[in-house]
């Protein structure tokens, strides 16, 4: 007796690795479908796991209305779904509107209809991110010079988001596709050059495996993967370091001053963001840290929301732009 193709079988046990390491998320599971490979064989490894894992699986079909066919591609999606044999396939219409380009209104009518179709609060929903998605991710942080934390690219589990394929490449979502008779969405998006990502799955990232002789998804991917874990590592140090500099929600300097500037700016950054402070830009961030690191009796640093970070007394407080420090 033959078991499943090996690129099914592959997509299976990453899901299946994924779900054991991350109980304790109720018995329901919603996962996102665009109907292209990636999507699709994430729902088909999950219909064949959710009865074997004891969970209900919900299809969840966003049509963005971005191009004439939207709609009979997310209802042929949905009939795919059904014929996996999942619990619940739903379209979710929704409107593409709002400041930052297509790309990123579409993400954010996106994400925001999955949070509401959310098949209850406990359950994740997966998204059928790849291992390629993820090297796409950590170009597009270097490129923008957005500091570890973007290179560290997408993590596996970001609740209510769960990436069970960051491991798996896409060539092996469409060999599991093509092995189970489904039929993916080619969307005519990726391959457009007015699209950033598009042109980095289509241009930079096959150069770069042309320059350096293959292998640089994987990679990127692998460095990602380290600088999240020497992320988290930090995170957790400044989150104590928080919690011993805390004083009535002001910040001793000196208790600050003792630790080095990286686990010194992540504290920071999470105790300027509980001030309310939004939209915290890197030049902000130095800025506040120097108040600390290189104190000269300098004023107050000014920042998105009307407020002010500034140092008195041994203390660094945040207050809005009309008070009194």
């Amino acid at each position: 007796m033959t078991g499943p193709d090996p690129a099914v079988a592959a997509v299976r046990v990453a899901v299946r690795r994924f779900l054991e390491r991350h109980p304790g998320h109720g018995n329901e599971l919603g996962v996102a479908v665009s109907g292209g490979a990636d999507s699709l064989a994430l729902a088909a490894a999950c219909a064949y796991l959710g009865p074997r894992s004891g969970k209900r699986v919900h299809g969840l079909i966003v049509d963005h209305g971005l191009q004439p066919d939207s709609g009979r591609v997310a209802e042929r999606a949905a009939k795919q779904l059904n014929e996996l044999g999942l619990d619940e396939a739903r379209v979710l219409p929704v409107r593409v509107e709002g400041p930052g380009g297509p790309e990123a209104a579409a993400r954010r009518a996106r994400y925001r209809a999955l949070r509401e179709a959310r098949p209850d609060g406990h359950a994740l929903i997966l998204l059928g991110h790849t291992l390629n998605d993820q090297a796409e991710t950590v170009l597009l942080g270097l490129g923008r010079g957005s500091g570890p934390r973007s290179v560290a690219g997408m993590p596996p589990l970001d609740p209510p988001w769960g990436r069970p394929l960051l491991e798996i490449t896409r060539d092996t979502t469409r060999a599991a596709c093509e092995a189970l008779g489904l039929t993916p969405w080619q969307d005519p998006h990726n391959a457009d050059p007015r699209f950033t990502r598009a042109r980095l799955r289509g241009e930079a990232l096959p150069l770069l495996e042309d320059v350096l002789g293959g292998g640089v998804a994987a990679a990127l991917a692998r460095t990602a993967a380290q600088l999240r874990e020497d992320t988290e590592a930090l995170d957790e140090l400044a989150e104590r370091l928080l919690e011993e500099a805390d004083r009535a929600g002001a910040l001793d300097v000196r208790t600050m001053a003792g630790h080095p500037a990286a686990i010194r700016r992540r504290a920071l950054r999470s105790w300027l963001r509980a001030a309310g402070v939004n939209d915290l830009t890197d030049a902000q961030l130095r800025s506040v840290d120097a108040l600390i690191g290189d104190w000269r009796g300098q004023g107050g640093v000014w920042l998105a929301g009307h407020l002010v970070a500034g140092r008195s007394h041994g203390t660094l407080h945040v207050h809005h732009e009309a008070s009194d420090a």
